[in-house]
């Protein structure tokens, strides 16, 4: 016996005799008897009770169970709502809300299985098959009576017995709620469906747009899925999901999965078996990288290694296996097989989870081992695996002959042996139905790690293939740097749980997006990496060098942006050195800092640094309306749009080098900092006092042509500048110059002088001592 969160759950030592979950909202009373048989008894709602014998750790087992049941029956009435106090049962305030819950719920959704509404069953004209459907709800209705019904049900051999079977039409619904938990959830959360689908409604993004593509495919051949009806249903149930966990969103296979739930499944039911599916019993599957897939396919290999020798030593390259079984894995079969044979598939999913899946693959290699093990290539396997499934049927299947796939195979294929699916699941029991859930999962974990490394590798070498194009540096120095950039990354998540880039680490983005640092981070790579590392104001460089780069003001960089100036202050030339530096200094990149603590000279914290990364540039709001415009995808509420991302990325593409002309001026202030950065880069430096020297004849002869500039674009004489008698000294006389300067304002201020980059680098190309 175990305890969880929400369950109390119990399976004999050989977990196929018997077990039973208990959700502990469902839990009345604990009590323990006074004998010595060390017995605990589980009241729960129904009238039920549980008696379990020769409990271990018989007293703190009671007390744990007593406050989970405590805490539970707490939890669960602060989430409905009081109960009044005219309630005779726990419950019957519960059933009055579900059942108003369902009312405004209809309104809205559909409150019938597909199957009940598209193929009714006419009790008026029972043939052979709806015979047998007739007999196998009787089994379960015996069943039902030996070993109770509903979420508490003994689960025993019997009930697996009657679900290899295959799970009667009108039940299966049901009982996929049940196997899977679903129930539970639904359960626990009424209203919660009908509130989605409302918010929901009319949104507009990647995923709506993606269902929207993927809904006429989804089981096309079948009459629901030829109507509104059933189109809209699925629209519901998709774009309420990918509204209640964006993460996920909408991912290919889940349109196809989703549809069979709405075939025999309530449309809130099928809503919480996605939900069931998506994250709990399929973890990691349905996202852009579907590691989870990826993982379960490299343990089925691992056990076709373990139980199918011979055909791993026929096949020579065992990714064949992970090519030809991703859809087996992504869609349950459903995808492969026809569909009265593949709901016989799902019935066994939502009982045993992966290991059904797991089972019925080496099921399938083994029944094919001869024609595979004749195959010259992957081609010939692929087309014999193919084959086999076109003749997969369900003899028992009491579905219409119109829906049935396996019925409408061409005469040349109805030569090939007919398989049953229920013999097939059957063998999967009997040879690999040793496989324990103990296994799979100290499989998966060790699989997973490796999973995630090759894909981690190929987001390296996508990401280095892309930025070796625009770089100048080797290969191997643009992998080194992409390691150490990634450590950086990993390091600072790890010790601070709240830093941004794991905040928008999102795996579904672009390999180039995937990795991206902070200003914090960027200061200690900046320390690590720059050649201007040494010089005594660093901190501004490196926060005015990740402003540079955080062109979308995000407040981070990604690794082809933080190459890209490593790559300039190694290989750079000496005007894209200097083009880099006046950048700096300039508007968006530059902003003034001082730090509180003088004591620390030029050095920042880290919340002042991350301060003064955040701080924006002020444009003029005509400039702003346009850039916002032309930049933002997003238009209205909730809505994207497409042809404004396609124009940016056309921008980027068409994007030409930058024209040292258009660079603004650097103002006064301005050139005072750049001047002081160029002295402090030069600081310990062999020839420093050359240098310092040479920097001050470029200086002072900026300053000379500046001053002719400004006489050659102002030719005002002195007098006309400052009417009024010359002083003996120079200067105008107090009394004239205050008069004029109220007459004109403007003379008040002390003249700006601003320079091009043309300017300085010429300057500078005159001082060979700098070159």
């Amino acid at each position: 016996m175990c305890i969880s969160e929400n369950y109390i759950c119990f399976a004999s030592q050989d977990g196929n005799l018997c077990s039973v979950i208990i959700p502990l909202r469902e839990v009345l009373a604990i009590d323990k008897t006074d004998d010595s048989s060390k017995s605990v008894i589980i009241s729960i709602k129904g009238k039920t009770a549980f008696r379990f014998n020769e409990v271990k750790d018989f007293e703190q087992l009671v007390a744990k169970l007593s406050l989970k049941c405590r805490a539970a029956s707490t939890q669960y009435i602060s989430t409905e709502g009081t109960i009044s106090s005219d309630s005779t049962e726990p419950s019957d305030n519960f059933e009055v809300r579900s059942s108003t819950c369902t009312k405004e719920c209809s309104k809205t959704v559909n409150t019938e299985a597909l199957m009940t509404v598209f193929h009714p069953q006419n009790l008026e004209t029972l043939n052979s098959k709806m015979l047998k459907e007739k007999m196998k709800e009787q089994s379960w209705n015996i069943l039902f009576s030996e070993c109770g019904r509903g979420v508490s049900m003994f689960r025993t051999k019997k009930t697996r017995d009657l679900v290899v079977r295959g799970i009667p039409e009108a039940l299966r619904g049901e009982l996929w709620l049940l196997f899977s938990g679903a129930v539970n959830d639904m359960a626990t959360n009424p209203g919660y469906y009908a509130e989605v689908v409302k918010q929901s409604l009319g949104t507009c993004n990647l995923a709506t747009e993606e269902i929207e593509r993927d809904l006429r495919r989804s089981l096309p051949e079948h009459p629901a899925f030829q109507s509104d009806t059933g189109i809209s249903a699925l629209r519901r149930v998709l774009t309420a999901y990918a509204y209640r966990n964006p993460k996920i969103g909408y991912c290919q296979a889940m349109n196809i999965l989703t549809s069979v739930l709405l075939l025999y499944a309530k449309e809130e039911e099928a809503f919480w078996l996605l939900v069931a599916v998506c994250e709990r019993m399929l973890p990691d599957y349905f996202n852009r990288r579907i590691i989870g897939a990826l993982v379960d396919q490299a343990v089925f290999e691992e056990l076709i290694r373990d139980h199918l020798p011979q055909l791993t030593e026929h096949m020579t390259d065992m990714t064949f296996f992970s090519s030809v079984s991703l859809s087996w894995f992504l869609t349950l079969f459903i995808s492969v097989l026809p569909i009265e044979s593949a709901v016989n598939v799902v019935d066994c999913f939502f009982y045993d989870g992966i290991k059904a899946i797991l089972q019925l693959g080496l099921a399938i290699l083994d029944y094919n081992l001869d024609k595979l093990l004749a195959c010259k290539d992957d081609a010939e396997a692929v087309t014999a695996l193919n084959r086999f499934f076109d003749n997969v049927t369900n003899k028992d299947s009491p579905l219409p002959s119109n829906v049935q796939q396996g019925s409408n195979v061409s005469d040349e294929q109805s030569s090939h042996i007919r398989v049953d699916i229920t013999d097939l699941i059957k063998e999967s029991n009997e040879k690999y139905g040793n496989i324990r859930y103990e296994d799979i999962h100290s499989m998966r974990c060790r699989n997973r790690l490796y999973v995630i490394q090759t894909l981690e590798e190929t987001t390296k070498q996508n990401v280095l293939r892309v930025v070796s194009q625009d770089v100048k540096l080797k290969l191997h120095e643009l992998d080194e740097l992409y390691v150490i950039f990634k450590k950086e990354l990993f390091l600072s998540c790890y010790w601070c749980l709240s830093c941004p880039g794991l905040k928008h680490h999102d795996p579904s983005l672009s390999y180039l997006e995937q990795y991206q640092i902070d200003c914090q981070q960027f200061r200690v790579l900046y320390h690590l990496l720059s050649p201007w590392a040494h010089s005594a104001n660093r901190d501004s460089l490196a926060l005015w060098t990740f402003r540079l780069l955080d062109e979308n003001s995000d407040c981070l960089i990604n690794f082809k942006e933080f190459s890209s100036v490593i790559d300039i202050m190694y290989n750079g030339s000496f005007t894209e050195k200097l083009k880099l530096l006046f950048k700096l200094h300039i508007p968006p990149a530059y902003t003034e800092v001082k730090s509180k603590d003088s004591s620390k000279g030029d050095e920042l914290s880290v919340e002042e640094l991350l301060y003064f990364s955040q701080l924006h540039v002020s444009k003029p709001a005509n400039e702003k309306e346009a850039e916002s415009g032309k930049n933002s995808p997003e238009k209205g509420k909730g809505k994207i749009d497409i042809q404004a991302y396609l124009s940016q990325w056309q921008d980027e593409l068409l994007k030409k080098e930058e024209n040292i002309k258009d660079l603004p001026r650097m103002n006064q202030s301005q050139f005072i900092q750049f001047s002081k950065t160029l002295y402090n880069l030069f600081h310990e430096d062999p020839e420093e006092e050359l240098l310092y020297q040479a920097i001050a004849v470029v200086t002072n002869l900026l300053l000379r042509m500046e001053e002719v500039g400004r006489k050659l674009h102002s030719p005002t004489s002195p007098a006309k500048e400052f009417p009024g008698t010359v002083s003996a000294s120079g200067g105008p006389i107090k009394g004239e110059t205050e008069s004029h300067m109220e007459k004109d304002p403007s003379l008040r201020e002390e003249p700006q002088w601003s320079f091009a980059f043309e300017q300085i680098l010429a300057s500078l190309l005159n001082e060979p001592a700098l070159m």
